[in-house]
């Protein structure tokens, strides 16, 4: 094949969500009969597929083939596969017109365990190859009324900086003009705080937004709901957030899922605010979805109005995230979750 084919190939798969070689109508009938035979573009296999009621809709994906059958000769960051055979992992579109948003995962399963999410049940399987996190949003973008993923955000299944070089290398091709050609602002890395992994990705040479998971407004709380939190308590990372800003001069997002008389109330709005101002953060606040068989309740409106109106009152920029696709487990690990659970028929 010659050059300008590499470029067909690419325009087929990453722009317009296309596998088949035989749709492929610019290759000549040669070429495309080479592809067919010698190339395997995706190794994931689809295993329920789920549309909301608002438009989201939700994948879980099991992966076919294990490290060893990995096939050699794929596309840049189309290929490996590390976990092994039948491993599910999850991932989201989100559609708020005109953006078309991919949540995706980054790891089977989670190491980090917090107490309110599903992702961690059963704890960390495996780390995703490039090639897997960036096969996500290709299955996200050939679903009906997508047509072309604008936004990435890495808040499935797994901690992010936990996979930095994996993440790091499909931020690439996500960005690229040979890949999905999705700017660099547009994608958001979200982490639940490990202070190195935050400092070594400032030195990351793309402008991506990055989030901490930061949940509660002290470190008491904070260890009750995140095990990660007894590794580093939120001081340390507000120093790392800090010098995130200070490095790159991008603001960062503090994402807080507010979950029903844990860590709701008033005075804890008042110290997240402290916390916001001090390292010029935004804050997403989250209703929290109910999990089945967990404890954690979701908070009644009112109250998340107050809370959000006590951290505008002190100057700190703060949206509710609208709660999306509850009516089809969107929320991370849940549809996993409920396949695992499943009685069998």
């Amino acid at each position: 094949m010659q050059r300008h084919n590499a470029d067909q190939i690419l325009d087929w798969v990453y722009r317009k969500a296309c596998a088949d070689p035989m749709r492929m109508t610019n290759l000549s009938k040669r070429n495309r009969d080479l592809l067919a035979q010698s190339m395997r573009f995706t190794t994931a296999r689809p295993i329920d597929h789920r549309v909301a009621s608002d438009g989201t809709q939700k994948l879980l994906m099991a992966w076919e083939r294990g490290p060893a059958e990995a096939t050699p000769t794929t596309l840049p960051m189309l290929n490996a596969v590390p976990v092994a055979s039948g491993r599910q992992t999850e991932c989201v579109m989100i559609p708020a017109d005109p953006r078309r948003t991919a949540c995706i995962s980054s790891q089977l399963g989670c190491p980090v365990g917090c107490r309110f999410c599903a992702s961690g049940i059963g704890g960390l399987e495996g780390n995703l190859t490039a090639g897997q996190i960036i096969e996500q949003v290709f299955h996200l973008s050939a679903l009906d009324a997508v047509e072309r993923i604008s936004h990435v955000v890495f808040m499935g299944m797994g901690e992010p900086l936990a996979n930095l070089s994996a993440v790091s290398d499909a931020i690439r091709t996500l960005h690229a003009e040979w890949g999905f050609g999705i700017s660099a602002r547009r994608i958001t890395v979200s982490t639940v705080g490990l202070p190195t992994a935050i400092r070594r990705f400032c030195d990351f040479e793309l402008p991506v937004t990055l989030a901490l998971s930061l949940h509660a407004p002290n470190d008491e709380i904070r260890r009750n709901i995140i095990p990660w939190a007894d590794f580093s308590t939120i001081e340390e990372l507000l120093d790392a957030c800090d010098e995130w800003f200070r490095r790159t001069g991008r603001e960062i997002t503090l994402e807080y899922i507010l979950l029903g008389g844990v860590n709701d109330r008033l005075e804890h709005a008042e110290e997240l605010a402290e916390h916001a101002r001090r390292i010029h953060a935004n804050v997403n606040l989250i209703r929290y979805n109910e999990v089945r068989g967990m404890p954690f309740q979701r908070p009644n409106s009112d109250g998340v109005l107050r809370f959000q109106e006590i951290l505008r009152e002190r100057g700190v920029n703060t949206h509710i995230r609208a709660s999306r696709g509850r009516d089809i487990a969107a929320a991370c690990g849940q549809l996993r979750h409920e396949h695992a659970t499943a009685s069998p028929r």
